[in-house]
């Protein structure tokens, strides 16, 4: 069973999810400050983080960041900032799903089961290799490496999934909610228009200019659809 990490400095929240995701089965880490949950990060094996942002003495943004330098592993924050610019800041800096307290304990289990579902499908190989216009770009699927002219580029679990989905139908339209659909695997209102926020990342990290993109466009008033074409 996946080994769940929790650095959380609310005790009795803390309690609740452990007691939660063992009744499921889950082996849980928890840390209580930064300081403590930037040492479970570096000697803890985890595959999966429940991370609140408002930690004592390391905040969580700056763990999540660190995280992001050495890890894929999905990331859920767990946060009382309830702004729309804050949930966008926390993935921009490279969470994968981010849920505003107070909230319902099985609908967080509910989330680290569809990512860490999508997380061991990302690892089982497939044997997809998607080269596109000249091998500029080339998504290895079942080894889940991004490469643009050569250099690999290191994307989080989110984004990767995104560049699936839309790199897998080029030319196809997706709207917020079915991206949300198709990447996270449930419906929440409210969580599309962070899908923007992952488009964003992405088209840094892929487009040669983000300003004018190639291979991420975006369909007004619709969605997104790729735009790269696909080597024969």
């Amino acid at each position: 069973m996946a080994r769940i990490g929790i650095i959380e400095d609310e005790l009795k929240i803390q309690q609740i999810v452990k007691a939660y995701l063992e009744k499921e089965g889950f082996e849980v880490c928890t840390a209580t400050d930064g300081r403590q949950g930037l040492e479970l990060l570096k000697t803890e094996k985890l595959d999966l983080v429940i991370l609140d942002l408002m930690l004592p003495v390391i905040p969580g943004e700056q763990l999540l960041t660190y995280l992001r330098q050495t890890s894929e592993i999905p990331v859920i924050i767990l946060s009382a900032k309830t702004s729309e610019d804050e949930r966008i800041f926390g993935l921009n800096i490279g969470a994968d799903d981010y849920l505003i307290k107070p909230f319902s304990p099985r609908e967080l289990v509910a989330r680290v089961y569809a990512h860490l579902r999508r997380a061991r499908a990302g690892a089982t190989p497939s044997g997809t290799v998607l080269s596109f216009n000249h091998r500029e770009l080339l998504i290895d699927i079942s080894k889940h490496v991004v490469l643009i002219q050569d250099h690999p580029v290191t994307l989080t679990p989110t984004e990767f999934r995104i560049l699936q989905v839309l790199a897998q139908t080029p030319g196809l339209v997706y709207s917020r909610s079915q991206l949300v659909e198709k990447v996270q695997g449930y419906s929440y209102a409210g969580y599309d228009r962070t899908i923007d926020s992952h488009i964003k990342n992405l088209r840094q990290k892929i487009e040669s200019n983000p300003e004018t993109p190639g291979y991420i466009l975006t369909v007004f008033g619709v969605g997104y659809k790729f735009g790269g074409v696909l080597d024969e």
